[in-house]
């Protein structure tokens, strides 16, 4: 059995799958409500309550599973990039369960979990594929040829990742947190024709949301607030629109000239109804495996070259590849 990890952010989450990909348990539990009164995650106060946390989620984990420490054959974990405090509970909790039971840990790139929760029971996706990998800290179009090789990046976003577009454009619109959710579920109610925000054209496959944000802004504070109140909606729809329409339009040209034949969808931003609506040919992730979650890092350790007891003694955290 292969127990997973993950704390990158603000969600604390342990899973357990068997060696071919069947998901026994995934247990997330989210610190939303946490730093909803600040507008987004702190991460001091993030660090603070995965150390509360990691302990029951892992146990809730293998409750769930019906299995015990003893079964497990193998630990893996989100090394990073993430929140380096968050990230820290979380290999620290691995090294710890790992060192004790005299396991391997495989430390797990987040991003490429995200990529592996295609590759989980019961219908996994075989390479090659072209991925949209859309979160709240990352938009990369990837290149995936091989289940145990690092996918090539074909794109990135310059500025704000699809997803911190949204917790931006949301905070403007004077929405909840975490932001997405918030306007995917206004935005039902508006006319996504209403309001005509630009879609940055940059060269190459890179994506570049800053400008969309600011377009938003100029709007808002143009608006009176009865005005802003009666096409708070409208204004949803359209600014979701518009950062569909450039996660969609850029997708389907690197299809076109990689000549791939398939196409995934991963991250968070994944559950947005309307990016689902409008890439109909894609694979999508499960609702449940779009934002952080182990099952994905559990999957993922599966094709990640595993340490040995008990050199992960020296495993860092990182908070970026760069």
């Amino acid at each position: 059995m292969i127990l997973g990890l993950e704390t990158s952010c603000d969600e604390t989450a342990a899973a357990v799958i068997t060696p071919d990909g069947r998901l026994l348990s995934n247990v997330v539990s989210s610190q939303a409500d946490l730093h909803a009164r600040y507008g987004g995650v702190v991460p001091e106060v993030a660090s603070r309550r995965h150390l509360e946390l990691v302990t029951p989620v892992v146990q809730e984990a293998l409750a769930d599973a019906d299995i015990s420490l003893d079964d497990v054959d193998l630990l893996g974990v989100t090394a990073g990039p993430g929140l380096i405090g968050a990230l820290l509970v979380g290999v620290a909790a691995a090294k710890a369960i790992a060192w004790a039971r005299r396991l391997p840990l495989a430390a797990v790139d987040h991003l490429q979990g995200h990529v592996a929760s295609l590759y989980l029971e019961p219908d996994p996706l075989e390479p090659p594929f072209l991925c949209l990998l859309a979160s709240g800290g990352h938009t990369l179009l990837l290149d995936v040829h091989d289940r145990s090789e690092k996918p090539r990046v074909l794109g990135t976003t310059l500025d704000d990742a699809a997803g911190e577009a949204f917790d931006k454009g949301a905070r403007l619109l004077g929405l909840g947190y975490p932001g997405g959710a918030e306007i995917d579920r206004l935005a039902r109610e508006g006319d996504s024709s209403a309001y005509d925000f630009p879609i940055a054209r940059v060269p190459g496959l890179d994506f570049s949301f800053s400008g969309l944000k600011t377009a938003l802004l100029y709007v808002v504070k143009k608006l009176p607030p009865e005005e802003l109140e009666r096409r708070r909606a409208d204004l949803a729809a359209s600014y979701q629109r518009a950062i569909v329409r450039a996660l969609v339009e850029r997708t389907r040209q690197a299809a076109d000239e990689t000549g791939a034949t398939k196409v995934a969808v991963v991250g968070g931003v994944a559950a947005n109804s309307e990016l689902r609506a409008s890439l109909p040919e894609a694979t999508a992730a499960l609702l449940a495996l779009c934002t952080d979650n182990a099952a994905m890092i559990a999957s993922a350790a599966r094709f990640t070259e595993a340490i040995p007891y008990p050199g992960y003694l020296a495993l860092d955290a990182y908070a970026s590849t760069a």
